[in-house]
């Protein structure tokens, strides 16, 4: 496990962007946290790690937004509104899971019977009006 304390959103969006150069096809990012935590400005940093040119916005009333111009593809999910997880395989969520890019997916604890066995889970928790605890931990269950 690991933690890292963010005093403002640019510090989490430049650890995003650093963990971003460790990923592989394939990887499967879980993020929790409350509304307002900073789970968009997580994934933004990470969209510019991966060196995406389209910009990225909470994909809230999609579900899904893909990103094509990095590195590898960025699939990005957010299940905030899904009614249940049979809503997400209509519209091909294992397909992307298992694809050739990064999934990360805001509001994962909403879809525990949908995520992948092996990903990295990343909890963002406010410690203030700014700063933000950021925890990650890989998971192979």
């Amino acid at each position: 496990m690991q933690e890292f304390l963010s005093d403002n959103e640019q510090m989490t969006k430049d650890f995003a962007k650093k963990l971003a150069s460790r990923l592989v096809k394939g990887s499967f990012l879980a993020v929790y946290g409350d509304l307002g935590a900073g789970k968009t400005a997580f994934v933004k940093g990470l969209a510019e790690g991966l060196h995406v040119t389209e910009t990225v916005v909470s994909p809230t009333f999609t579900i899904l937004r893909a990103y094509e111009s990095g590195r590898m593809p960025l699939y990005h999910f957010d299940v905030y509104r899904i009614a249940d997880e049979d809503e997400l395989f209509e519209i091909g969520f294992d397909e992307y899971v298992a694809g050739d890019g990064v999934c990360v997916c805001e509001w994962a604890d909403l879809i525990p019977g949908a995520l992948p066995q092996k990903r990295l889970d990343i909890k963002i928790e406010r410690m203030g009006d700014t700063r933000r605890k950021i925890t990650l931990e890989e998971v192979d269950a």
